[in-house]
């Protein structure tokens, strides 16, 4: 059986293993009792999910199993996965399960679980729960349906606790009238909450996906797909575009020209406004091998130093922690704030960049303007297995090619995805044309042979 627990969590295919009722059942009595035994006491677990159609059927499994294991619990109901991290906090809750899986199609679901901290579930734990998940049916009882364990607490008040702390924590001293915000929420978890927030903070907002249906999140919208988002800022004179993905935990942006400010160019403006203020601890960024050089280079240009981590903000995160800093995250509009918050938050991403426009008086454009993108291609190949690509002759010749021909003008990063069956091709450099046809013939290599 393989590996259970990815990057973000247990993913795949509502519906099938190990995203099937009685896995989800044992998953949920499993969790449960590893923390009552590790805790010594009845824990306590916060559950919330995001709008796909499934979502429903599996936080009931899960609550029946948590049920069995005589544990209590709370469920937000429709709330991104930072809502949980943070009510998870704030609740002193010893773990909370978040039923989504953020940016993929409404086909697939997850169970990612926080620590009372806010950050994932640690491996000892997902090592000791998959255990459990590998053992006989019969090993487990029978699942109970009585509701004796739900904590009083309605979704209505917990998805409130999460927004008044990002209007009055967040969002102190930030007054956005005279700002036209467009925000599309990918028919996520986020359709409700943001354009309430911004409108309460005095922007003008306009809305586009925010009518989910179970079938349509991140369906060709959101943070995965920025082109209707662009138009409609465009269209609309705005100041700003703002978007989610369906668990709203990234965003990407969009400045008043229409041009995409991805994580990298947030990291960049986030970082010099921090600097500035002398808030920026380390004077350095934390991003991941993914990150274009371009933001290397414009943070050099201020002084600031980049260090890179492994692709996930898991490893982000831990590198903050470890050896300290202001901020982090990814290219893909993951940001993590740690003095704020221990996992990305799009929203707060969000009010975090108003806020610098706001202070500066400057538009998106403008505050990106040090940071000069360099080319990068990225090309995903479905694969059958994952082996060490080095170990493969050809692929292994490939790489070393590309590696000479790159030298001192760009880089290659081949590695496999930790949520899908996917090995993902990036080539950066100079020439868009000569690095397109060096991924093309790299990805070639990689479908011969890991099919």
């Amino acid at each position: 059986m393989s590996k259970l627990f990815g990057t973000d969590g247990i993913r795949g295919e509502a519906g099938k293993f190990p995203l099937d009722v009685p896995t989800i059942e044992r998953f949920g009595y499993a969790l449960a009792m590893e923390l009552e035994k590790r805790l010594g006491k009845t824990p306590l677990i916060i559950l919330g999910r995001d709008t796909r159609e499934s979502g429903e059927w599996i936080e009931a499994a899960v609550i029946r199993g948590i049920k069995t294991a005589a544990a209590r619990y709370q469920s937000a109901g429709i709330i991104t996965t930072p809502g949980v991290a943070y009510l998870t906090k704030i609740l002193k809750a010893d773990a909370g399960i978040v039923i989504s899986a953020s940016h993929n199609p409404f086909q697939d679901n997850g169970l990612k679980v926080f620590s009372p901290s806010g950050q994932k579930l640690d491996d000892i734990t997902e090592q000791a729960i998959e255990a459990d998940l590998r053992a006989e049916a019969e090993a487990f009882p029978a699942m109970s349906n009585t509701d004796t364990s739900r904590d009083t607490a309605t979704e209505q008040e917990l998805q409130q606790k999460y927004q008044s702390f990002l209007r009055t924590e967040m969002g102190t001293g930030l007054d956005l009238s005279g700002l036209h915000l467009v925000v599309d929420c990918a028919n996520g978890a986020s359709y409700r909450l943001a354009p309430a927030l911004f409108q309460a903070l005095g922007a003008e907002v306009t809305v586009i996906n925010t009518d989910p249906n179970g079938r349509n999140i991140n369906l060709d919208c959101g943070a995965l797909h920025t082109e209707q988002l662009q138009a409609k800022v465009v269209e609309t004179k705005a100041d700003i575009g703002v978007a989610f993905d369906g668990d709203a935990d990234r965003a990407l942006f969009v400045d008043a020209q229409g041009n995409l400010v991805d994580g990298d160019q947030v990291l960049f403006i986030a970082a010099e406004y921090l600097a500035e203020r002398n808030e920026l601890e380390g004077n350095r960024v934390v991003a991941t091998v993914m990150s274009n050089l371009g933001l290397e280079l414009g943070l050099q240009q201020k002084n600031i130093s980049l260090t890179r981590t492994n692709v996930g903000d898991k490893y982000v995160l831990d590198e903050l922690l470890k050896n300290g800093g202001s901020i982090g995250g990814e290219q893909s509009g993951h940001v993590i704030f740690p003095k704020i918050s221990l996992t990305g938050d799009g929203i707060i991403t969000a009010l975090e960049v108003l806020r610098v426009m706001k202070d500066s008086k400057q538009g998106l454009q403008e505050l990106a303007s040090g940071f000069t993108r360099y080319p990068q291609i990225t090309i995903n190949v479905k694969v059958g297995s994952k082996p060490p690509l080095d170990s493969i002759p050809p692929i292994k010749a490939m790489m070393d090619q590309l590696h000479t021909e790159l030298q001192g003008t760009g880089r290659l990063l081949l590695r496999y995805s930790g949520t899908e069956n996917l090995a993902r091709v990036m080539i950066e450099g100079k020439d868009e044309k000569v690095i397109r046809m060096q991924a093309e013939a790299m990805a070639q290599v990689l479908r011969d042979h890991l099919l």
